[in-house]
């Protein structure tokens, strides 16, 4: 019998809510009740961080963005990054990647 948290029990929705609680817990920066989720933007993938229940942290949060990046880079997640306050886009950050 297989282990309940063995990665083979694990379908592609779990194993992304399972790698963005994995972000939110690295990136310390975040509050509590910001939103993760991770957002089609064209033909890319971003992280979409949603403050609309604590709208008040959104500057902090974006004033510590190298915190967000070291945290995607150690998950293997998309560098992107979107900021929102419900549906309204209040910035974005892309990290480029030398090549």
């Amino acid at each position: 019998m297989l282990d309940k948290h063995t990665p083979s029990n694990y379908t592609s929705a779990e194993f992304e809510k399972v790698a963005l609680q994995k972000f939110s817990s690295l990136a310390m920066c975040l509050p509590a009740n910001c939103q993760v989720l991770r957002e089609p933007w064209g033909c890319y993938t971003v992280i979409s961080l949603d403050f609309k229940c604590c709208p008040g942290k959104l500057e902090a949060t974006k004033a510590q963005t190298d915190l967000l990046i070291m945290a995607a880079e150690q998950l293997g997640l998309p560098q992107s990054f979107i900021f929102r306050v419900g549906k309204k886009v209040m910035g974005w950050k892309t990290i480029d990647i030398p090549k």
